[in-house]
């Protein structure tokens, strides 16, 4: 066989093969059919694809364009077509890319729903009881239970995300597909737990996020797993409320305080993982030295001061002033900036004692100098009680004038002579410094009547006088202001009769017996004087009343 046989051999023998293999193709293409093409033409309407049969099919170029209008493919791309139609009415094979790419969307969809596999789509609209979401151009629903491990407070923020999901049940026919994303990060937080779980220990530190804010503390998300801080155990000072130390998504650093592995609970600490400012106090405030503050609370006992954060301490109310203080507020509100002194520090208790009148002039200090006893002071009377009165002699002195240094004359009360807010003249008694005691007399201002007594009163002078009292041993009587004798029990009878009795406020006539001017005593009678006392009106009432009863005894 000559070269020229044998070389026109070879192309019949191919000729032959390719057009079985034609015929083959052309046999088995039919509509329906996703088939593989390359793109020989385009034109401004369609583009050509060759799919190896007699004629190039058209696809429509709107149906090669990305959303934002640009073409996708280019000549010589090779790529995937659905067959619609071998023939159309202008003869034409109509193909279309976007009807082979759902058939692959459909198929990688039940591929991942059979294998569990995860697909990737955008959340593109908020719909009533969900979301749709498109995974590559098939709408999805998302309902709202698996959306997120917790609900969605702000579902807005989801639109336009990418996420990735699991195919929970599809149906091709009914073009219906159901999602979640709630399993799979159920899923990663089940892992990050047992992780979490197998390096959490108790004493080590930790990092975690702020999940949420309750009155009682903070859930601390750790990985998977939440632990608590207690109100308690967020700082070292006083705390009403955590919103005071955190807001929820804060990034913390707690330590674990106690872990329980059967119940998976775990407490934690977030001042554990700050320094203890009471272990060095001692050395940072000795006593004695003066510090700054802020009052952070005022109780009926005293005044808490915030030194540093963690650190209080306590004035007391006896601390606050050289003066009396009936309360704290008088002295001090929530929020002054103070400074005190530190009278005493424990650490181990974890108490510290301040005083503030100890930053201040002492005012008792040179008060005896200024005062000297004998001395006469002038002021107002602040307040009044059962055993005396206070005048305010300078700012924050007040001297007290004994019940019993009133008056010369014997009183039950102070309002008997004097009235709240009236100014007077006393004379200084003493002033110790020491308990804060500046005692005063106002009846030292007066004539004392006791003076000369015994010249003006001598044993057997009849005068009058008014009773002012009435006790078991006798009556009181006033013969001249400010001046009272005693009229004995025994003194009071007359004749025979025992335990005639005279009334307060009664004028009667009475005899003195006898006059001690040192021991301030007069001894007077009623008993000797001629015609008895004068009744006052209750006796003349109480003798009316006995005359008038009838007699049922003997006569």
């Amino acid at each position: 066989m000559t070269v020229e046989d044998k070389s026109q051999t070879q192309t019949d023998t191919f000729e032959t093969e390719f057009e079985k293999l034609y015929e083959r193709s052309v046999k088995e293409l039919r509509a329906g059919q996703v088939i593989k093409g390359t793109v020989v033409e385009i034109t401004d309407s369609s583009a050509l694809v060759d799919i190896g049969y007699k004629s190039e099919g058209h696809i429509s170029l709107n149906d090669l364009r990305d959303k934002e209008g640009n073409l996708t493919v280019k000549m010589g791309d090779e790529i995937s077509v659905f067959l619609v139609t071998l023939e159309n009415e202008n003869g034409n094979i109509v193909l279309s890319k976007s009807r082979a790419d759902q058939i692959k969307v459909w198929e990688a969809m039940e591929k991942s729903y059979e294998e569990g596999k995860n697909v990737t789509g955008k959340i593109v609209q908020r719909v009533k009881g969900g979301f749709h979401v498109d995974i590559d151009g098939i709408t999805a629903f998302l309902p709202n239970s698996q959306v997120d491990l917790r609900p969605v407070r702000n579902p807005e923020k989801l639109i336009g995300t990418h996420h990735e999901f699991r195919v929970l049940k599809y149906s091709k026919p009914k073009n219906n597909v159901v999602i979640s994303r709630r399993v799979l990060l159920e899923a990663d937080r089940d892992k990050l737990r047992q992780e979490t779980l197998s390096k959490i220990e108790e004493g080590a530190i930790v990092e975690g996020l702020v999940k949420n804010i309750t009155d009682y503390g903070a859930f601390i998300d750790l990985g998977g797993i939440d632990g608590l801080v207690h109100l308690t155990e967020l700082s070292w000072g006083k705390v009403s409320h955590p919103s005071q130390i955190l807001k929820t998504g804060d990034k913390i650093k707690v330590k674990v305080l106690n872990f329980n592995k059967e119940e998976n609970k775990i407490f934690l600490g977030l001042k554990q993982t700050m320094p203890d400012p009471w272990q060095t106090s001692s050395e940072r405030y000795p006593v004695g030295s003066r510090i700054k503050g802020r009052v952070v609370n005022v109780t009926d006992y005293g005044a808490f001061v915030e030194v540093e954060d963690g650190l209080e301490g306590l004035i007391h109310v006896s601390e606050m002033s050289w003066t009396k203080l009936r309360h704290p507020s008088q002295k001090l509100k929530v929020g002054d900036e103070v400074e005190v002194m530190v009278l005493d520090i424990n650490t181990e208790n974890r108490r510290m004692s301040l005083g503030l009148k100890q930053t201040e002039a002492n005012p008792w200090e040179e008060l005896d100098k200024r005062y000297p006893k004998g001395s006469r002071v002038k002021g107002v009377i602040k307040n009044m009680t059962d055993f005396g009165v206070f005048i305010g002699v300078e700012e924050g002195i007040d001297g007290l004038v004994h019940i019993s240094d009133l008056s010369w004359k014997k009183l039950k009360h102070p309002s008997e002579i004097f009235k709240k807010g009236q100014e007077v003249e006393a004379v200084v008694l003493s002033v110790d410094k020491n308990t804060q005691r500046f005692s005063l007399s106002t009846k030292l201002i007066e004539k004392n009547p006791w003076e000369s007594v015994g010249e003006r009163y001598k044993p057997g002078m009849i005068l009058e006088g008014t009773v002012t009292g009435i006790a078991d041993f006798g009556a009181f009587v006033e013969i001249e202001e400010g001046l009272e004798g005693l009229v004995h029990i025994s003194e009071l009878n007359r004749g025979k009769k025992k335990g005639t009795e005279v009334g307060e406020g009664a004028r009667v006539d009475v005899e003195v017996l006898n006059v001690d001017a040192e021991e301030k005593k007069i001894g007077l009678s009623i008993r000797g004087v001629k015609g008895g006392p004068e009744k006052g009106p209750e006796e003349e009432k109480k003798e009316e009343v006995t005359e008038a009863a009838p007699q049922t005894g003997p006569e």
